[in-house]
């Protein structure tokens, strides 16, 4: 530990080296399930040697209804390493459908965090002009920065909210300059080459009602990596990366000389490297293809894999993805980023298992229909989605909720029977996923009946919202 020296660990190797996690805060969304009550923040216990190991130990009800609360961020983080006088103790959880912001207390009593700050949607809108908050990422500026989705009318628009970290006043935009890109999603920063990088996903008021096929060939689908000038923030160039692709999650490699990542497109379901090239500009090349499957008895003749989650290990050896319709989690060595390798591979549900309504017709990688994926006597509905590593890299944590319409779509039972939290195993010395077959967290038994889980964060910090300078 090292409390003098500020929030957060020197490196990321230093952060490997930090304690297990023993609890974890997960977003838990009622919106679309029929049950007008609010969304929550679980706190989980992950600490087998607890009497409570894998049980929800603590809710922390919003104060409103319909926000979707989704992803979340640190007030502060290993941006902020050598600050002794700030503490990584303000959890920031935006609503990606109210475009409300919490600010949640978990430095008072980490197993109890409790609601500390609103910041209400209009403030937003008319200081940044934004709306359908994502991804929140802390600043060594003392700044928190979340990036959007669209305007406040459900248009498509990528920005960027700035908060103060110690008030978390609204203090208006990041970006600068007349150019902005048509949407946004997630985004991730290296001031050692001064870029930041963007993704889209889709215009928000399409995307919000569920997946359309009709959509799709429109425009209204992501299908560009945006680049901007870190140290002006101007928007200097947009990588294409496929018509309709959906470009979401986006992974810089953990060193913070690196210039290169991942990001995974979702509905392509494809994964590109990124990289800077010898011009100085930045570049993306496809490094991995997950194939569709020709189906009958789905929305589609075929269904890909629909890549909705990925993140790298701190040492960055691995690359993980979740294939949310066809049910499996991937394990890649990433030793030569050019060239992954597909080392561990483990299915927890999705849409083509066997007894099932979608019947296979043709296969590049299986030989048959999974089986149904049951653990502790429940059959697991709905697929693999969000993923958490530990910071050792050993345990993997995965929930089952994308986004509440869609989750009503593609998982009619997710919303009847509740999401879950799985942990795997990692295999960290030749590469392997394995299921823990004693954690399971249950959030169709929970009081105010069956919820959706997604984003998973420690108290301590992870390998998704920790950047190095």
């Amino acid at each position: 530990k090292c409390g003098s020296c500020g929030p957060g660990y020197a490196s990321p190797l230093d952060a490997m080296k930090g304690p297990r996690e023993e609890i974890i805060y997960v977003p838990c969304i009622y919106r679309n399930t029929g049950k007008k009550i609010p969304d929550f923040l679980a706190t989980v216990d992950v600490d087998p040697k607890s009497p409570c190991y894998s049980q929800v130990i603590h809710r922390l009800p919003m104060p409103n209804v319909g926000d979707e609360l989704h992803h979340s961020g640190w007030n502060v983080c290993s941006s902020c390493f050598g600050e002794p006088g700030r503490r990584r103790n303000r959890l920031v959880l935006p609503g990606l459908i109210s475009s409300r912001i919490y600010v949640v207390d978990v430095g008072t009593e980490p197993r109890a965090p409790r609601l500390c700050q609103v910041v209400n949607p209009e403030d937003v809108f008319w200081k940044c002009g934004l709306g359908y908050p994502h991804t929140t990422h802390c600043l060594g500026s003392g700044e928190v920065m979340i990036s959007t989705l669209g305007d406040p009318a459900g248009n498509g628009k990528g920005g960027f909210i700035l908060l103060d970290a110690e008030t978390f006043e609204v203090k208006g935009t990041w970006e600068k300059g007349d150019k902005a890109p048509p949407m946004g999603y997630d985004f991730w920063y290296q001031p050692r080459h001064n870029v930041l990088i963007s993704t889209e996903w889709g215009i928000p008021k399409v995307l919000g009602y569920g997946f359309d096929p009709n959509d799709l060939g429109k425009g209204r689908y992501g299908r560009r990596l945006n680049v901007w000038d870190w140290s002006t923030h101007r928007y200097i160039q947009a990588i294409d990366v496929g018509e309709d692709s959906a470009p979401l999650e986006i992974r810089f490699l953990h060193n913070p000389n690196a210039s290169e990542g991942f990001v995974g497109c979702t509905i392509s379901s494809a994964i590109h490297r990124f990289y800077k090239t010898e011009r100085g500009d930045w570049a993306a090349e496809k490094v991995i293809q997950v194939p569709s499957k020709k189906v009958e008895g789905w929305l589609l003749p075929e269904m890909p894999g629909f890549i909705t989650d990925i993140l790298i290990s701190l040492d960055d050896r691995f690359l993980y993805l979740s294939n949310w319709l066809h049910g499996d989690v991937r394990q890649y060595d990433i030793s030569d980023t050019r060239r992954p390798k597909l080392v561990g591979q483990v299915f927890v549900g999705g849409s083509i298992t066997k007894g099932g309504p979608v019947r296979v017709r043709e296969d590049e990688e299986l030989q048959s229909q999974p089986e149904p994926f049951v653990i502790q006597g429940k059959k697991v509905a709905g697929g693999p989605q969000m993923l958490q590593l530990s910071l050792d890299g050993r345990r993997l944590y995965v929930t089952t909720s994308l986004f509440s319409a869609w989750d009503r779509q593609f998982y009619p039972e997710l919303i009847r029977d509740g999401a879950v939290m799985l942990q795997l195993d990692v295999d960290t010395e030749r590469g392997g996923l394995s299921v823990n077959p004693k954690f399971l967290v249950d959030f169709g038994k929970e009081p105010g009946g069956p919820c959706l889980a997604h984003e998973m964060r420690y108290p301590g910090g992870d390998c998704t919202s920790d950047i190095w300078l």
